[in-house]
């Protein structure tokens, strides 16, 4: 029979005197714990239960050593395994990332050399065309390549090629998005330079070896080695102190250049765009004083030239003669 079905199953008992009586119970029990425990302090057995644990104590830590050094032994197997997991982990990241890798230095590399390129000007300013070197054409007898700019961005044949160390060669064809550039080293390169020391002035001519040879020095001793060499701009056809190389003897005893362009792969290169120095000056400096005044001279009326040509005379007769010779 049930509980429920028994003599008791209409007892309804309240929750409020169901908790206080737990409470209550719970209060004594404690109370009877402390008690006991304050009479074992006191107990005449006190000394003999004080001795048993003193003799037992080492030996339940005799028996509790095999229980430690097991926990100890499943901890070292447990992160021998860990570290294990954790190393195959660690290598396959390592060869996910390695690719990344490799592409943040080849950036790196690229960003470098564009800034240095970009830190490059010019005085007076030339407008400038960044390209990117796309094959090249190397031999006995030409040295060329090819570049991912052409007319379509100004590009126009003439124009002296530079990279961040120095002059590269100048334009020799264009199409719409590619031109050709002519290396320094090609048999067909002529360029005017002079000596930044001594300011000689000299012709740097190619000959398909890696070093060009300078032909008509002009002056004795006017280079020596390790002089610097620069564009000169003679002749219109590239800027003046554009850096080029420097100065070395040749096995044969003529002197050579030493590029600077070859310090590193052609493979950026910087278009100036640059024509004739015509193009850096300001038109608006050609109307300056004093030549403001020959404008203003040739708008005036006869008697006003007259009067201005009579006033320049008197001037000129009020001055005295230089000793021993005519005004």
């Amino acid at each position: 029979m049930a509980f429920r079905d028994g003599p008791f199953e209409n007892i309804k008992v309240p929750l409020v005197w169901t908790a206080a009586v737990t409470v209550v119970v719970a209060a004594v029990g404690c109370v009877l714990l402390l008690l006991s425990d304050a009479r074992a302090q006191t107990s005449p057995y006190q000394p003999v239960r004080a001795g048993v644990e003193t003799v037992v104590g080492p030996v339940g830590g005799v028996f509790a050593a095999p229980v430690r050094w097991f926990g100890h032994a499943s901890d070292y197997v447990g992160g021998y395994f860990f570290a294990v997991s954790e190393n195959r982990r660690l290598k396959r990241e390592l060869a996910e990332l390695q690719p990344w890798r490799d592409q943040a230095i080849a950036l790196k590399n690229v960003n470098a050399r564009y800034e240095a390129m970009l830190g490059i000007r010019s005085e007076p300013p030339v407008a400038m065309r960044t390209a990117r070197s796309i094959s090249d054409t190397r031999g006995p007898f030409s040295n060329a390549r090819l570049i991912d700019v052409g007319a379509a961005r100004g590009v126009k044949v003439g124009n002296p090629v530079i990279n961040e160390h120095g002059l590269v060669g100048r334009v020799v064809g264009t199409s719409s998005n590619v031109s050709r550039i002519l290396l320094l080293t090609d048999v067909a390169s002529k360029t005017p330079v002079l000596v930044d020391r001594t300011d000689a002035r000299a012709l740097l001519a190619g000959d398909g070896s890696g070093n060009p040879r300078l032909e008509f020095v002009r002056g004795v001793g006017s280079i020596q080695a390790g002089d610097r060499i620069l564009s000169s701009g003679d002749g219109g056809g590239f800027p003046r102190g554009v850096p080029i190389g420097v100065a070395a003897r040749g096995i044969d005893g003529s002197w050579r250049v030493k590029l600077f362009s070859d310090r590193g792969a052609i493979d950026y290169v910087r278009v100036m765009l640059f024509e004739d120095f015509g193009q850096l000056i300001d038109a608006d400096d050609l109307n300056a004083p004093p030549l403001a005044a020959l404008d203003t001279l040739s708008d005036a009326t006869p008697a006003q030239t007259a009067a201005i040509t009579d006033s320049a005379a008197r001037r000129a007769a009020a001055r005295p003669s230089a000793p021993g010779g005519s005004e």
